[in-house]
């Protein structure tokens, strides 16, 4: 499918890949709306904390929208607020699914979260479809959010749930290895790297006891990279041979051609967590499935025009989700 209008301009104040990508969760301040806190115990003996708009929630007839954070993100998150306020002035259910470890509180076990880990979508897309089979359900997600739901879109392919009807990604990480070698050079490494890498070991380091077995723990709590922090933690607690299987299995490139649900794939030409070159221009115009918008500027889960109302990439999320969600309904 030929790409979407890429007509993001953003103000003449907020100019660069950087400020582009920082003012959000630096500045920012979205209007809060009214959420309700769920625990959903998992099989595995852990759980998942979701948070539900207040408004609406118990219509089960209603479209409901399932809000996927970035790396080390949450409902707090402003983009998520600002998502979650669309979704309640389009009169939708809506929800914001916590990673393990992303709800404020560290969950039991020593399986975390990481970017292409899809069984805990999967179990709470099943779930929300047993309890209201017949609504339709759209996915927004944001960075490594995005990245989970289109490798489950990929996944899933023909098989992929009917009341899916559709799916928005923002600022995706296609290539995970060219987004890690991206983040751990030079300015980005001082800008981001440093902060995620900062509240991803205080996690394992709260969690010590649970990997004495696995993790160098001293070794991991030094690891001044994406590269050397997954090839130190992520790999061995989740199986991966080391970070370039990991990168290599769970990065969404390979799955776009097996989604089989309409999805809109927003990402702008200078995130500087995303090399150009790894946009997936040539799967978009081989599917009848995908669409995109690739501005040229929007930073990282940025594309803000100015105060504290929704990005551009959010009105253009619900936008799209609107044309399908109603259809399906």
């Amino acid at each position: 499918m030929t790409a979407a209008p890429a007509d993001y301009r953003p103000p003449w104040w907020l100019r660069g890949r950087h400020l582009q990508t920082l003012w959000g969760p630096l500045r920012r301040r979205p209007r809060r709306p009214v959420l309700r806190r769920e625990r959903w115990e998992t099989p595995d003996g852990d759980f998942l904390d979701l948070d539900w708009l207040a408004a609406g929630r118990d219509d089960t007839r209603a479209p409901c929208v399932v809000v996927l954070h970035g790396l080390e993100g949450s409902s707090d998150s402003h983009y998520a607020l600002g998502l979650m306020g669309l979704v309640e002035a389009s009169g939708w259910r809506g929800v914001v699914l916590h990673f393990r470890s992303c709800s404020g509180e560290l969950n039991r076990l020593a399986r975390l979260y990481h970017s292409g880990e899809t069984s805990d979508l999967d179990w709470t897309v099943r779930r929300l479809i047993g309890a209201a089979p017949g609504a339709p359900l759209g996915l927004v997600g944001v960075s490594l959010g995005g990245n989970v739901a289109l490798k489950w879109l990929g996944e899933q392919g023909d098989g992929v749930p009917d009341q899916i009807a559709a799916a928005v990604t923002i600022s995706v990480p296609f290539d995970l290895a060219a987004c890690a070698g991206a983040l751990d050079r030079g300015m980005n490494r001082l800008l981001y790297t440093a902060h995620f890498l900062r509240t991803m070991k205080a996690k394992i380091r709260a969690k010590s006891a649970l990997y004495t077995e696995r993790v160098d723990l001293p070794a991991a709590l030094r690891a001044g990279t994406f590269r050397l922090y997954d090839r130190l933690v992520t790999a061995p607690i989740f199986g991966f041979a080391d970070e370039e299987d990991y990168w290599s299995r769970s990065s969404s490139g390979p799955y776009l051609s097996a989604i089989r649900r309409p999805a809109l794939l927003i990402n702008a030409v200078n995130d500087p967590f995303v090399p150009p070159e790894t946009l997936p221009r040539a799967e978009v115009e081989r599917s009848q499935w995908l669409e995109a918008a690739f501005p040229a500027e929007g930073g990282h889960a940025g594309f803000l025009e100015g105060g504290a109302g929704p990005s551009w990439a959010e009105r253009r999320a619900v936008e799209f989700l609107a044309r399908h969600l109603w259809g399906a309904a």
